[in-house]
């Protein structure tokens, strides 16, 4: 278990300090496309903040997020009845080795924990699945982009151009709060909590890698024009990029009801995975 300790810190460090290359290069893109001086200038102190962050090893932003972890986790893994302590601790252990910020505060007492762990916190997100080997997402995740979340339960006869005037709508009141450009996040279908639960999950998704669903792809790329319509530009202050890329995943739904919903991720859209063995050889990528 000390083994998957020291890999979990080794991964939520790569995930704070080393924004994803795929993140990278869209910003990049933004960059190049951008016409406005103001919103050039805002990219431009982004890509070296991302720059300092992979050279020198420090987070990449003063907010660490919430850490929060996606865990696809075999039966047969030898691993599997101590991973959330392990997960917890590993949190705790990154909070001081990173470092990272304490980011968990108690909603009764106001008191802040000192090592990003509480009640419920980590956030786990778990999935069994056959076989020995467990895999984990890590998605430290930023509270102001994370206080743009939302949900609707729309009628279901409002559609998909029902859910992108939700989408959109929201951007445009949102404005420059979380940090864009953004990636958005999008759950449609199943229950309230599932489709925000799918909203986010779906942020793991790579920048550019489209929906397999063909329907579900063309919206994600219909809402992506939209919003990149709407001005709201880098840092809020005006540009053709309000958002890097849009992803979406569905359930199905109940026959009276069509929940939505929105998961917000903030420019430095930080991401990264382990996949542990049942021999305890590991594996650490973005």
């Amino acid at each position: 278990m000390e083994t998957l300790i020291n890999a979990v810190v080794k991964v939520i460090g790569l995930a704070v300090t080393k924004l994803p290359d795929d993140v990278v290069e869209a910003l990049r893109e933004a960059y190049s496309v951008e016409k406005s001086t103001t919103a050039r200038f805002n990219l431009g102190n982004i890509l070296k903040t991302v720059e300092i962050g992979r050279a020198e090893g420090i987070p990449i932003c003063q907010d660490t997020g919430t850490m929060t972890f996606f865990v696809e986790a075999g039966i047969k893994s030898p691993y599997l009845g101590g991973l959330r302590e392990a997960l917890i601790e590993a949190a705790r252990r990154a909070t001081g080795e990173i470092p990272l910020r304490p980011n968990a505060v108690d909603v009764i007492t106001n008191r802040n924990s000192g090592d990003n762990t509480g009640r419920f916190v980590p956030v786990i997100h778990w999935k069994l699945v056959e076989g020995d080997r467990i895999r984990i997402a890590v998605m430290p995740k930023g509270g102001g982009s994370e206080n743009c979340s939302a949900l609707a339960v729309l009628n279901p006869g409002d559609g998909f151009e029902g859910v992108k005037r939700f989408v959109v709508e929201h951007v445009r009141k949102c404005g420059g709060k979380p940090c864009p450009p953004v990636i958005l996040g999008i759950g449609i279908g199943g229950s309230a909590e599932l489709a925000l639960m799918l909203a986010k999950e779906s942020l793991l998704r790579q920048i550019g890698v489209r929906h397999e669903n063909e329907r579900i792809a063309r919206l994600e790329e219909d809402v992506l024009e939209e919003v990149n319509s709407l001005g709201i530009g880098p840092m809020g202050m005006g540009g053709r990029t309000t958002a890097l890329d849009v992803k979406i995943e569905y359930a199905h739904r109940h026959p009276a009801s069509l929940p939505v919903g929105i998961v917000v991720q903030c420019w430095a859209h930080r991401r990264a995975f382990l996949e542990v063995e049942a021999d305890g050889e590991f594996r650490i990528w973005q």
